[in-house]
Parts: structure tokens; sequence; C-alpha cells
């Protein structure tokens, strides 16, 4: 007889033990669950990308500086645009980006963000640096998937809504990533749509989708990366939702379920 079972009959012949206290370090199959991690991206990593920089306009020498962007040259950057009442998408861009990165660590990932501050003094990085950021190097593995967070400032009548911006297939640049790039862009779609924010009314077809050849943050990234607008900062209804602590939280979570249903 094996001994377990031995252990159980004998408490069941003692005077006072009943069946249940004899096999109650038993695990039921009826109610056992599996153990879910605290940690479901343990081991991933994950580039955010913070839009702009709040000092652009105060270096403009250095931001209009001509860099590689994927078979041409860009800016270095630009200042981004602001709703009507003064919130620049840079401040915007960094408060989303730091509350989406550290939801991600709290899930387990590593995290790298794309610049460290956002303040008047500061300037950069430019679009080629952004677009490396997350590519394999001889002393760092490649990241998983890279998010460059925007807001768009268009004056068109009833603009308003959410894009996201995915690189072409497009070689030598980016060919290689527009597939998983489409995946990860209908996932950061899909994971906004949950948090009730309407696909852009103005622009992408309608569809929330964009394919654009233009970004030096997109063509120069060797890892599946996207650019998310997420909204018009020049329509009322949406700036009020951006410039709330609990709008930005909803945009927060939005992002943090599109990593989260592509990693999965």
């Amino acid at each position: 007889m094996p001994r377990r079972a031995a252990v159980v009959l004998l408490l069941l012949l003692l005077p006072g033990v009943s069946e249940d206290v004899a096999v109650a370090g038993t695990p039921d199959p009826r109610t056992s669950r599996p153990q879910v991690s605290a940690e479901p991206l343990a081991g991933r990593v994950v580039v955010i990308d913070p839009g702009h920089q709040l000092g652009n306009h105060n270096f403009p020498r250095r931001i209009h500086r001509r860099v590689p962007a994927g078979g041409f040259t860009k800016p270095c950057n630009t200042t981004g645009t602001a709703t009507n009442g003064g919130y620049p998408e840079a401040t915007f861009a960094w408060q989303v980006s730091r509350l989406v990165a550290a939801r991600l660590r709290e899930l387990g990932a590593t995290v790298r963000l794309t610049r460290q501050s956002n303040r008047q003094d500061r300037w950069g990085p430019c679009v080629d640096e952004r677009g490396r950021a997350g590519n394999a190097t001889s002393s760092r593995p490649a990241a998983d998937l890279k998010v460059s967070v925007h807001a768009d400032g268009s004056y068109a009548a009833g603009a308003r809504g959410f894009h996201v911006i995915a690189p072409p297939d497009r070689a030598p640049w980016t060919a290689d990533i527009h597939r998983p790039s489409m995946r990860l862009a209908t996932s950061v779609k899909a994971g906004l749509l949950s948090q009730r924010f309407g696909v852009a009314t103005y622009t992408a077809g309608g569809d929330g989708i964009d394919v654009r050849s233009d970004l030096g943050t997109l063509n120069l990234s060797d890892v599946p990366t996207v650019m998310v607008e997420l909204g018009n900062m020049r329509s009322a209804s949406e700036a009020r939702v951006m410039t709330s602590p609990s709008g930005r939280a909803r945009y927060t979570r939005g992002l943090v379920s599109g990593v989260r249903r592509f990693l999965d």
C-alpha cells in the first residue's frame, strides 16, 4: 500500500478524526487552479519612445540638423504640437510613456525609454537614434517591440481619434519587420479600442491603421515598431482627456493592453 494511503487509513481509524481532516493535505482536482505568474512579461524587453522633447524649440540649430532616416535624411527632430490651451505634446507623450513603462515593469518586463527627461534645457534625441533604439548590439540583445508615443495636431474640422502607424514592406529597410509591425499595430489598436477610444476620423483611411515610409523612427528599426498618434490635441474634447490624469490613465491601459496582446 502506498505510504500516503496508509497514513490516511491510519488517521481514519483514530477516534475523532474525520475524513476531511485526514485528507486535508491532498489537493482537490475539482478546485485546484493553475498558478498565474505575477510577472507575465518577465524576460520581455519593450522600448517606449516618448515623442519629441520639451526643450526642442530652444535648440533650433540642433533639431534642424539633417540625420539619416532610412534611405534619405530628415531634420533631427521637431517641436511637436500642443492643445489650444498650451499643453505640449512632448509633455503628454512623456507622462503617458512613464505610466506605461511603470505598468510594464510591474508585469515583469524590462523597459527602455528613448529619453530620460522632459525639460526646457534638453533636446532630442534625433529620429535616427530613436529609430535604432531596441536594435541588437554587441552587448545587448534586440528588444521584443518598440512603441513611439505621440499625439496629432490637426486643424481639420471635426478631426479626432487615434491612429497607429506601421512601416511598409520596403527593402532593404523595413521589409523584415513589416508583418510583425502590422500585427503590433493591430494589437495596439485593439488595446485602445478596449478603453473606448475611437479611431481617427480624418486620416489613416478611417480604420485607425496607417502605413508610412517617411518616418526615421520606423525605418531604422530592426524590431517590430509602431508610432501611435493617441488623438488630436486640437480637438477640445480630446484635449480634455489628454490633460486629465484619468484620461492619461486610460491611454496607459490601452497601450499596455496592446503590448500584452502582441506578446501573448
